[in-house]
């Protein structure tokens, strides 16, 4: 009997790994992601542009603040919450980062904060709410 030595690629195919889920998923979620978004960490001052529809009319509307956390990573999912005192009121919004609606993401003031997640700004007035610019 002879024996016959044969190679992995010619039995699979091109790869050694046939495709998974999460390969697919990854693969058709690719063209949604942006990929020009600055780098927002917790601490930064920043500026959303955000397309709003109201009828058929359609505007671009500001919301400025400081980002007091960052989920989901780089993923599809990715959102940042922004927080801003409006006469005296604390708001809060989550924005989706890749999300069609974002028009653009501007950095204002880099903050040197030692935490990931700020919520501790919600509850702090004064000196203790003021972040430090790197």
């Amino acid at each position: 009997m002879v024996e016959r030595k044969f190679d992995v690629f010619e039995v699979i195919g091109s790869s050694p790994i046939p495709p998974t889920m999460a390969t697919k998923i990854e693969r058709f979620l690719k063209p949604f992601l942006k990929e020009d978004l600055p780098d927002i960490r917790p601490g930064d001052t920043v500026c959303i542009y955000q397309k709003i529809k109201e009828g058929e009319k359609e505007k671009i509307q500001s919301f400025e603040g400081v980002v007091i956390a960052r989920k989901h990573g780089k993923e599809i999912g990715a959102t940042i919450t922004v927080r801003r005192e409006i006469s005296g009121i604390g708001v809060e919004r989550i924005f989706p980062i890749h999300s069609p609606t974002i028009e653009k993401i501007e950095i204002l003031k880099r903050g040197k904060v030692r935490r990931a997640k700020l919520y501790y700004l919600r509850k702090a007035k004064g000196e203790r709410a003021r972040i430090k610019v790197k």
